[in-house]
């Protein structure tokens, strides 16, 4: 009873009109930075998002791991899959970069990834395995600092596309990116919630530009595999 009472105290409002108004500037203020860096993703991404018929051709086609379900990709994971598959046969992408976590021996998500779009007819010599894109911002700066790309279709579900297309635009990318569709279960909308989140982290990498967890030296996986379309193998 006495910390509840206590409690009740804590949270009174201020007697004074004065102090009233003032907790009440305060509370609005902190709603409004709370949404600054949703209201930044939206506005970063918005004008780069296109569906896979209309989306704009380029070099490489990046493909953000989304989980394992006994060593395949997830449905997610295989929604955003399909959709590389569909941009490579269309001759919008010429390449194909899976960025995933590879953290472990038992967990291999770039790998999972790959065998995916080679049984669904991607030549292997297409594909470029990240095996460092631990979050969204190592994928992008890894991307750019690592494997060297300029230009990139951007490809994930409709909750997280902004965000990526926000911290690819950061990290030096021309990027354009393709939600695509998911059923609204729990996974969606817990995704959506986690991207209210996940935004304050988002515009504090995108200010800061941290060095991905893994920065290696060039891997030169990506120039190899767009030599190859251009020779037309595979």
């Amino acid at each position: 009873m006495r910390l509840a009472r206590n409690l009740r105290q804590r949270l009174r409002l201020p007697a004074t009109r004065r102090g009233r108004r003032r907790a009440l500037w305060a509370v609005v203020a902190g709603c409004v930075l709370a949404l600054l860096p949703v209201t930044w993703v939206y506005a970063a991404a918005e004008p780069r998002l296109r569906e896979v018929r209309d989306v704009p051709s380029a070099p490489v086609a990046m493909v953000f791991g989304a989980g394992l379900w006994q060593g395949k990709p997830s449905p997610y994971l295989a929604h955003r899959l399909d959709a590389a598959i569909e941009l490579y046969r269309a001759g919008k992408v010429r390449v194909i970069l899976v960025t995933g976590d590879n953290g472990r021996t038992d967990y291999d998500e770039p790998d999972a990834m790959r065998r995916y779009l080679t049984d669904h007819g991607v030549p292997d010599n297409r594909v470029v395995s990240d095996y460092a894109g631990f979050d969204t911002w190592d994928s992008c700066a890894r991307a750019k600092r690592i494997f060297g790309v300029d230009r990139a279709v951007l490809i994930s579900q409709g909750f997280h596309i902004r965000r990526a297309l926000a911290l690819c635009g950061a990290a030096g990318i021309d990027a354009y990116g393709v939600g695509v569709d998911a059923v609204h279960d729990v996974t969606w909308y817990g995704g959506g919630a986690r991207e209210v989140l996940a935004a304050s982290k988002a515009a504090l990498d995108a200010v800061v530009r941290p060095s991905p967890t893994f920065l290696g030296p060039h891997e030169p996986g990506v120039e190899r595999a767009l030599s190859a379309a251009e020779r037309g193998q595979g």
